[in-house]
């Protein structure tokens, strides 16, 4: 499949590469040094099994990409505005444009900025994946996934393939008929880790054994699943002990990249993450104590200015 990636960062780059060595036609589009180096040296990818090299095509120029069956849009959300016309370009051009990103309106977001709708799929991915350096990425820990489909939900022939062409590279991927609540599954995860992570600017082990560490992030995740409820998503009734199961199982070592970046000093996700759970609670008279905190203290501490 000829595969385009859009944002050759650490998601980008390392699921770029793991599709190329599978023999998939990858081609990166990337800007200043990282292209540079893309270009002189190729991609070096680090992961758990060890650290290996591949060549990928490398460029600037979106209508070197036209033509791609697929264009993975892997860039933080912050990153999507400068992305979209990209995607829009290629989407006009026949692509399928998946967005693998943190929160749960990236597809709106890029209708709104110009990407048919028709062409986008649900997407998300669980992965510690980071760029490292000019040309260099790396994957943290083996477990990865993803996950396609349908934005309105259903099986498509073309998230079946598309997971297929995932899954012939290495990854667990599969297609889901249940897109919208996958979504909101992972979200919950992300904003309770990030929110619990970036409040003690620890990774996760040592905070969930600090006194209170674990209350802190049980009512982070029951005031996203009661935000999730009031916007109609059915969440099952052991919803918030299912997400608690899955952050008790998190290596203690583990950051999450809303960490990474205010750790960095730079842009973040906050926006998507607290950010978005604090407006929909707004909206519906949820509490949401927690993330408001959040949104206030690291918002402040990096002054991170929030939509309305």
């Amino acid at each position: 499949m000829r595969i385009a990636i859009l944002g050759a960062g650490g998601i980008g780059g390392y699921y770029g590469a793991a599709l190329g060595r599978a023999g998939n036609q990858v081609q990166l589009f990337a800007r200043g040094e990282h292209l540079r180096a893309l270009r002189e040296r190729g991609l070096e990818v680090t992961d758990p099994d060890g650290t290996w090299a591949i060549p990928l095509p490398a460029t600037q120029d979106i209508s070197e990409l036209r033509g791609a069956e697929l264009a993975l849009v892997a860039v933080k959300s912050y990153g999507l505005e400068a992305i979209a016309p990209a995607a829009a370009d290629l989407a006009r051009n026949g692509a399928v444009i998946l967005p693998l990103l943190n929160g749960v309106d990236a597809a709106d977001t890029l209708v709104r900025l110009g990407v048919p709708r028709k062409q986008i799929l649900g997407g998300l991915t669980v992965i510690s994946a980071e760029k490292t350096g000019p040309g260099k990425v790396a994957r943290r820990s083996q477990y990865q996934r993803v996950v396609v489909g349908e934005l309105d939900g259903g099986l498509s022939p073309r998230a079946t393939e598309i997971a297929a062409v995932l899954t012939a590279a290495g990854m667990e991927a599969r297609a889901s008929a249940e897109m919208p609540l996958e979504l909101w599954r992972k979200f919950l995860l992300i904003t309770t880790l990030a929110a619990g992570c970036g409040l003690s600017r620890t990774p996760i082990g040592p905070l969930r054994a600090a006194p209170l560490g674990r209350t802190l992030l049980e009512r982070a995740v029951a005031e996203s699943v009661a935000v999730g409820r009031a916007q109609g998503v059915p969440l099952a009734a052991d919803e918030e002990a299912r997400v608690m199961a899955t952050v008790d199982s998190i290596p203690d070592g583990m950051k999450p990249s809303f960490l990474l970046d205010v750790e960095h000093g730079g842009p973040t996700e906050l926006d998507v993450l607290s950010g978005a759970v604090s407006r929909m609670g707004q909206a519906a008279a949820i509490s949401t104590p927690v993330h408001d905190t959040v949104v206030a203290a690291i918002g402040a501490a990096l002054g991170t200015a929030l939509r309305g």
